[in-house]
């Protein structure tokens, strides 16, 4: 394992860490949007999860991180931060590798998200993550975000403590 791998200790701290920022997000949204705040959750992997990670972590399509993900969190909603945030359970991720990776050039890539702006993640066979540009799916042009889940989940931290701050998510 390499020591940009994910570890259910270091997912175990993320969480921690971002679960802190949600619920200073959720005690100010209402006083500072007028509305209640929608789902702002990092979910704990279940037993179905689990099993769903294992199955993902004999596929031959994506890297071990999502697998290693999913055995710890079932899912990730951020329904406020921005126009939201959202990695898949892993049995989500199952059903469409089921239906074929998508081609990305010289890699095979498989959705494990979206953002609330109709953008889909993807997760690369090399362990790189994605963005699409549009929110096509059939053939969608793609762009490196991260080099790996833990780049990637980084980000998306950086981006609820910037959205904390300032209103602001940035531009994952």
């Amino acid at each position: 394992m390499s020591e940009r791998s994910l570890s259910p200790a270091w997912l175990a701290s993320w969480t921690e860490r971002v679960s802190g920022a949600l619920a200073a997000l959720v005690g100010e949204f209402e006083r500072r949007h007028g509305f209640p705040p929608g789902t702002n959750e990092v979910r704990a992997a279940c037993r179905d999860d689990q099993t769903a990670a294992r199955t993902l972590a004999h596929a031959d399509l994506i890297s071990a991180d999502p697998a290693t993900l999913h055995d710890s969190i079932g899912d990730v909603t951020w329904a406020d931060v921005g126009n939201g945030y959202f990695l898949d359970p892993a049995s989500d991720v199952l059903l469409r590798q089921e239906h074929g990776a998508v081609d990305a050039g010289a890699d095979l890539v498989v959705a494990i998200g979206s953002n609330g702006g109709g953008l889909s993640y993807f997760a690369g066979s090399d362990g790189s993550v994605h963005r699409a540009r549009t929110a096509l799916l059939d053939g969608p042009k793609l762009d490196k975000v991260a080099d790996d889940l833990r780049q990637f989940l980084e980000l998306l931290e950086r981006s609820l403590t910037q959205f904390v701050v300032d209103g602001e998510p940035g531009s994952l």
